[in-house]
C-alpha cells in the first residue's frame, strides 16, 4: 500500500478521463444493466445511464461490433414503431465451476450471462491418487462437450476444494484427506491441461460467495457461514470481502479447540480433537445412536430425529448446543451481523435445527447475530465457483478500451 502524501502541485492536478476510458465506463455500465434487467432498447439504456440517444446508439453499435451484445426481438404493444431490443451475447465467454471433495467432482459450465449449459458429476473414490488431476480435467472436458461447446471454449475455471493454496509454496494445505492434489505445481498443471485461467479456492469460501450473491446473505457485508458435513469449516466475510488469513487458513475451524474437545497433537499420526469431534459427521452419527435415532448417514439421522419425539428431540437439542458452542467462539471474535448454516447437516435439520441453534447461541454468547439457513439449492460450492468465474470472465470480456 502506498501511503505517500501527494504534493500540493499533484493535488491540484485533476485526473481527467480520456475519451476511451469514458467509453469503456459507459460500455461496462450498459453491459451490467443488460445482465441485471435482460433485453433493453436503446432508449431504455439511454434513460438508465443518462446517455443521449446518439451516444447510446454509438455504444450499442460498438458493443455489437465487439460481439458483446446482439439484437433480440423488438418491443411490442406501445405507441409508435417497435424498438430493437439488445441482450448480452451469451457466447461472449464461457466458464466452469467445480466442487471437488473426497467422494466426487461436481462440474457446471455456464455462459457469460450465468445460464448453466451443462452439469456433470463424477465419483472419485476409485481414482488412483496419481490420476486425480488428469481425470478431473477429463471430467471438465466431458462437461464442455455436454454443453455443446468446442473443447477450447472456457475463459475461466474456478475449483472449490476442502483446503487452501499456500501463497508461498503453492501447495494445497488443510486437505491431507484429498489424495492427488498436493503437487507444488498444482495450479500450473491445471492451467496447462485446461488451457485457460484456473483459480483454486476454499470450498466453504465459495459457498459464502453463493450466499452473498444469491442466497441468505444478500445485502449483508459482515457474516460467517458455518459448513457442517463430513467435516466442519467456516467462511468469514468482513466489509463485503472474504477474509482468507495470512496462509489461507481463516475459517479452518475443524481443529478449533472448544470445551470438551481439545486438540491433541501427535507427531506419529494426524491431529485429533477440536470442533470436528463435536460436529463432524462421525460425531453426529455417534450422538444420534446415543439417543436411539441411529441411521447410515448424518442426514438420515437428523431426518429421522425430526420425526421421533423424545429421543429425536434430545438429539437435535444436543447437536444444536454443540454447533452453538463452536459458533460462540467465532462470533466472540468477529461479531458478525449474520450467521448462515450450510452443508448437509444443517440443511437436513432445516428450520427446526436453525431455531435450536439460535436459542442455544443466545444462552452462551454475548454477540447474538441472526442465524439463517442456506437458501442456495443443490451445491452452494458450484454456485459460488461459477460466480467467481463469471466475475473474472466479465472483467476481461467487458473491458473495451
Amino acid at each position: 500500500m502506498n501511503d505517500k502524501i501527494p504534493t500540493a502541485s499533484a493535488r491540484q492536478t485533476p485526473l481527467a478521463g480520456t475519451p476511451s476510458l469514458l467509453r469503456a465506463i459507459n460500455d461496462r455500465a450498459a453491459l451490467e444493466l443488460l445482465l441485471a434487467h435482460g433485453p433493453l432498447s436503446r432508449t431504455q439504456i439511454g434513460a438508465m445511464t443518462g446517455l443521449s440517444k446518439p451516444t447510446a446508439s454509438q455504444l450499442l453499435a460498438r458493443l455489437e461490433s465487439a460481439r458483446l451484445v446482439q439484437p433480440m426481438g423488438t418491443t411490442a404493444g406501445g405507441p409508435g414503431p417497435n424498438a430493437q431490443l439488445y441482450r448480452v451475447n451469451p457466447a461472449a465467454a464461457y466458464v466452469a465451476g467445480l466442487d471437488v471433495d473426497t467422494a466426487r467432482v461436481r462440474i457446471a459450465v455456464a455462459d457469460i450471462t450465468g445460464a448453466v449449459l451443462a452439469e456433470h458429476t463424477v465419483a472419485t473414490r476409485s481414482w488412483p491418487a496419481a490420476e486425480a488431476v488428469e481425470r478431473t480435467v477429463a471430467a471438465v472436458a466431458e462437461t464442455v462437450r455436454l454443453a455443446g461447446l468446442a473443447p477450447d471454449s472456457l475463459r475461466e475455471v474456478v475449483i472449490g476444494v476442502p483446503g487452501a493454496l499456500d501463497p508461498v509454496t503453492g501447495r494445497l494445505r488443510y486437505a491431507s484427506h484429498l489424495p492427488g492434489w498436493h503437487s507444488p505445481r498444482l495450479l500450473a498443471e491445471l492451467t496447462e491441461s485446461l488451457g485457460t485461467t484456473v483459480s483454486i479456492e476454499n470450498d466453504v469460501n465459495l459457498a459464502a460467495v453463493a450466499e452473498q450473491t444469491s442466497g441468505a446473505a444478500q445485502g449483508c457485508d459482515d457474516f460467517v457461514l458455518l459448513w457442517a458435513a463430513e467435516g466442519v469449516g467456516a467462511a468469514i466475510v468482513l466489509a463485503g470481502r472474504l477474509h482468507r488469513g495470512f496462509t489461507g487458513g481463516a475459517g479452518e475451524v475443524g481443529y478449533m479447540p472448544v470445551p470438551g474437545a481439545p486438540v491433541v497433537h501427535n507427531v506419529h499420526r494426524k491431529n485429533s480433537g477440536g470442533f470436528q469431534e463435536l460436529a463432524g459427521e462421525e460425531a453426529v452419527l455417534a450422538l444420534a445412536a446415543e439417543h436411539g435415532v441411529a441411521a447410515p448417514t448424518a442426514e438420515q439421522a437428523i431426518e429421522l430425529a425430526l420425526r421421533t419425539p423424545g429421543g429425536g428431540d434430545a438429539f437435535l437439542r444436543t447437536l444444536a448446543e454443540r454447533l452453538a458452542l463452536g459458533l460462540s467462539v467465532i462470533v466472540s471474535v468477529v461479531d458478525p451481523e449474520l450467521l448462515v448454516l450450510s452443508g448437509r447437516t444443517p440443511t437436513a435439520g432445516g428450520e427446526r435445527l436453525r431455531g435450536l441453534v439460535q436459542e442455544a447461541l443466545a444462552r452462551i454468547s454475548i454477540p447474538r447475530p441472526q442465524v439463517r439457513c442456506s437458501t442456495v439449492p443443490d451445491s452452494p460450492v458450484v454456485h459460488g465457483a461459477l460466480q467467481r468465474a463469471l466475475a473474472a470472465a466479465r472483467e476481461t470480456a467487458f473491458t473495451t478500451h
